[in-house]
């Protein structure tokens, strides 16, 4: 089987339980079957997923670590990280909501499959930086969706009305707890990105570290978390508020790596 039928088969799959899922939450029945045989089965499109990032990641012998892949990379652990939360919390609603971006974060790589090796020498130490930047984008992926999600179901319940899609969800105080605790972990993460790309660039990228852009907005995303969590400890800042700071502190990630990565590749095409 050729890799382009194993990315369309791993689209369709995702497709499919999505579909199932959706239909499965409108019944009030997603979350016992979730938890049933057929929520393992959406480790199927997870491992063709994880299998076709890791040759797209190393196109022709190059660190292949374009815009592409970094989004479809970030959706596999996003998604990755639901499936596993499953076990603990009542997430098969927002499970449901993610299968379909990463159905299409699966094809983006076949897609748009432009090469863009990296400047720097691919080294154990440069991965693990990658692999603790990727995941720290994912949990703070997560926090942005549960922040607008948490928004969102804020404002139905005003107007007395909520799709059927988030009746199912956990309550808002569950809700908000598992947003902070995935906020935490996902700046303890993103701490050590910071500090190993500042500490280690030597060993990390091969060269001295130089304040670019990246920083900036890097240490701009660390420092509205921090002050979130903080104002969260100390003043009990939550709902309208948390959901702010949230979006606001994920803005600022998404251009210390993916923005300059969509100017360059798409809008310069460098």
């Amino acid at each position: 089987m050729s890799n382009l039928h194993l990315y369309l088969l791993t689209f369709l799959s995702y497709g499919a339980l999505a579909v199932f899922f959706w239909r499965a939450q409108m019944r009030g029945e997603g979350e016992a079957l979730n938890r049933s045989f057929i929520g393992h089965l959406v480790l199927v499109p997870l491992l063709t997923h994880g299998y076709l990032l890791s040759h797209s990641l190393r196109m022709l012998g190059e660190f292949n670590f374009g815009l592409a892949n970094a989004v479809s990379l970030i959706l596999w652990l996003t998604m990755l990280v639901y499936w596993v939360a499953r076990f603990f919390y009542p997430i098969c609603s927002l499970q449901t909501l993610v299968l379909p971006l990463a159905a299409i974060g699966v094809m983006l790589p076949a897609l748009f499959p432009a090469l863009h090796p990296l400047e720097y020498t691919v080294t154990l130490a440069f991965e693990a930086h990658i692999a603790a930047a990727m995941l720290a984008y994912s949990l703070l992926t997560i926090a942005v969706l549960h922040a607008v999600i948490i928004s969102s179901v804020e404002k139905r319940l005003h107007h007395g009305s909520l799709p059927a899609l988030l009746r199912n969800l956990p309550p808002l105080l569950v809700m908000e707890s598992l947003l902070f605790r995935i906020i935490g972990i996902g700046f303890v993460v993103l701490t050590f990105t910071l500090a190993s790309g500042m500490m280690f660039s030597e060993q990390v990228f091969g060269k001295p570290w130089e304040f670019s852009h990246k920083t900036v907005f890097g240490l701009l995303s660390w420092a509205v978390f921090a002050a979130l969590l903080v104002g969260h400890h100390l003043y009990g800042w939550r709902g309208r508020t948390a959901v702010r700071w949230t979006v606001g502190g994920f803005s600022f990630l998404l251009l210390a790596y993916l923005g300059t990565q969509f100017v360059l590749q798409v809008l310069l095409s460098r």
